[in-house]
């Protein structure tokens, strides 16, 4: 926010006040804030979820090794 500055961030809340008004800054707040929280609590989800996969990928496998099989030669005789 930096690049916006002081007199960016009055002008924006002018320009709310103008196209919103008093009455509807409010519940756009809320919103907002619902929007934010709703974002913010899927995010921990994924995250949550994430988590326990990993831990199973990072558990030691077994390997399971094959017995090599004869390799018949199927070459037609000369």
């Amino acid at each position: 926010m930096s690049g916006i500055g002081v007199p960016g961030i009055i002008l924006l809340v002018i320009l709310a006040l103008l196209l919103f008004g008093p009455n509807k800054l409010p519940e756009l707040g809320r919103a907002v804030g619902r929007t934010f929280r709703e974002f913010k609590d899927g995010a921990r989800e994924i995250i949550a979820d994430d988590v326990p996969a990993k831990k199973k990928e990072e558990a030691p496998q077994q390997a399971v090794v094959a017995e090599p099989t004869k390799v018949e030669d199927k070459r037609l005789p000369e």
